[in-house]
């Protein structure tokens, strides 16, 4: 047996394949998640703002007056109530005042043919005055009925269809809009047909039409009263020669041919006789315009 000592070698440090892979690759994950973190801030530092939401805008009017009126002017009421924008006098009780009241009020709704369709279907809806005083020239304010002056929305609004579109075509447009139809019947009933797209058309009946607070039109002219008589008769429901045919307009397209007509030449709706509307296409849908607009003289 040697007796010589075992001589035993130092550890020796080195860096290893492995060890050089691992630090790239951490720092290549750091880098990375630096310059995506820079990327995002200036992504969020220049975006642009989102843009305010337009909050809807209701156009109030309380039409009204006299055929022989004067544009712009308000009646003068005294009373000893207080001041409001919808003034009538104090309530009288003399019958014979509101006997001439009544008779001349029913002599001036039957002046238009539109006013008769009112009469007929008898909605309930009126534009009656709060007892007070109101300021004014004392002369008389153009228009029809009570209120301050101007003719009301279904009175002044015209509304073309095209006249050549195909019925399907005029079916779109009418449910595009959310137009529902509707017909005095002879019993007196008043039906309502909506989806005029489809193969059977939705209808529904009430007996008065005394709850209906939309505008409504009817037609004055064109060739497009013979296409609502076909799309009632998808719902098997006769329409006959004499029989009153409406549109009912929702609220939202109302106010959008209210908005059109402020902007065609702003302005108010008092100093308007007629506005003339037009049914276009746009993109995948439709839209109103304005092409004509006649004021009072």
């Amino acid at each position: 047996m040697s007796s010589e000592p075992v001589t035993i070698a130092a550890p020796v440090m080195r860096v290893t394949l492995y060890d050089w892979v691992s630090s790239w690759a951490i720092s290549l994950f750091f880098c990375l998640l630096v310059t995506c973190s820079m990327v995002v801030v200036i992504w969020v530092a220049n975006r642009t703002p989102k843009p305010p939401e337009a909050v809807p805008v209701q156009l109030v009017e309380l039409p009204g007056g006299f055929e022989d009126g004067t544009p712009g002017e308000t009646l003068r009421v005294d009373s000893p109530e207080p001041e409001t924008r919808d003034a009538s006098p104090v309530e009288t009780s003399d019958d014979h005042v509101e006997i001439a009241q009544a008779i001349e009020s029913v002599v001036q709704m039957s002046e238009t043919a539109t006013q008769q369709v009112q009469q007929q279907f008898e909605t309930g809806i009126q534009n009656s005055g709060k007892i007070g005083s109101a300021k004014g020239t004392g002369r008389k304010a153009l228009g029809s009925g009570n209120g301050t002056g101007g003719f009301p929305r279904e009175q002044r609004w015209f509304v073309k269809f095209g006249e050549r579109a195909a019925l399907d075509e005029y079916a779109k447009q009418l449910e595009f809009f959310g137009i529902e139809l509707g017909a005095l019947l002879p019993d007196g009933r008043l039906v309502y047909l909506s989806k005029p797209t489809a193969a059977v058309p939705s209808v529904r009946y009430v007996n008065s039409g005394a709850a209906e607070a939309r505008l409504y039109m009817t037609w004055q002219g064109g060739e497009r009263r013979s296409a609502d008589v076909q799309i009632f008769a998808k719902a098997s429901i006769d329409i006959r020669g004499d029989t009153v045919i409406f549109h009912f307009y929702p609220k939202n397209t109302e106010n959008t041919l209210a908005q059109l007509e402020l902007d065609y030449r702003h302005r108010q709706s008092s100093q308007i006789r007629r506005t003339y509307f037009a049914v276009e296409p746009e993109g995948g849908g439709y839209k109103f315009s304005v092409y004509r607009q006649i004021v009072h003289q």
